[in-house]
């Protein structure tokens, strides 16, 4: 259960953000979109130092500023929903270029557009620099119940595997002229979705016999992180000590 098993969004990488343990990242990531949720949202500065803290971050990580811009398309949900907010929320109105837009909507939409691209920033830079695996260990360290952690393992594993068995689906379909123009084309997608869901709950079937039949009983010797230092711990509460610390300036100067 702990091969190698790569993601496309990790970055092999020696930086000293690479090495630090797992489960300080994810601690650390967390504690840090709390407190960027928790600033209020007229303190436009407070979010103009998440973002170049988070700058600083894939600096110092290797990551490229461009890589984690690329990989922000997954929000795309919640730029739609903060789009739409001005248009649909009542009240005091302003007019923007001509349009009539709500006052309240323009404030929520920044409210969400704001604190959901940082939270998205911060998931890339732990994902480009910790490996599945390493996520897997890190929260087997930070107690969570093991049978989260072991479907979470499982997902690790056979995503590929069931995106693979996706694409080869897809070029079956090509393969025999099919291309999906339109709704006449949605029964033959629905279909292979269906065939999909079967093969893989056929594979889930198979891989928990043999499972099984090598004397599981309900718990994978997965392979815990190793302990972290004192000197690690320091390095990985910097970042959310100073994002506490700006949303707890950004709630004085609020008041």
């Amino acid at each position: 259960m702990s091969g190698g098993h790569g993601h496309r969004l990790y970055t092999p990488g020696s930086s000293y953000l690479h090495r630090l343990p797992a489960h300080t990242k994810i601690l650390a990531a967390l504690v840090w979109v709390l407190a960027v949720v928790a600033t209020p949202r007229e303190a436009y500065w407070a979010f103009g130092c998440y973002a170049l803290l988070l700058g600083g971050a894939a600096r110092t990580g290797g990551i490229r500023i461009r890589t984690v811009v690329r990989h922000t398309v997954v929000e795309a949900p919640f730029v739609l929903f903060a789009v739409l907010l001005p248009f649909l929320v009542g009240g005091e109105t302003v007019v923007v270029l001509g349009v009539e837009l709500s006052r309240g909507g323009l404030s929520d939409a920044w409210n969400i557009l704001a604190k959901a691209t940082l939270g998205v920033w911060t998931s890339i830079l732990l994902a480009a620099t910790t490996s599945p695996q390493a996520v897997i260990g890190g929260l087997q360290r930070l107690r969570l119940p093991h049978l989260i952690v072991e479907m979470l393992a499982f997902m690790v594993r056979y995503a590929d595997v069931v995106a693979h068995d996706l694409d080869r689906m897809r070029i079956a379909r090509e393969s025999r002229g099919f291309q999906a123009r339109g709704p006449r084309h949605w029964r033959v997608l629905a279909q292979s979705a269906g065939a999909l869901f079967i093969r893989s709950y056929e594979r889930g079937e198979r891989v928990h016999l043999a499972m099984l039949s090598r004397g599981y009983s309900g718990r994978l010797p997965l392979a815990g992180a190793a302990p972290a230092t004192a000197r690690q711990w320091s390095v990985a509460v910097t970042l959310p000590a100073i994002g506490v610390a700006v949303s707890a300036l950004a709630w004085v100067a609020a008041r």
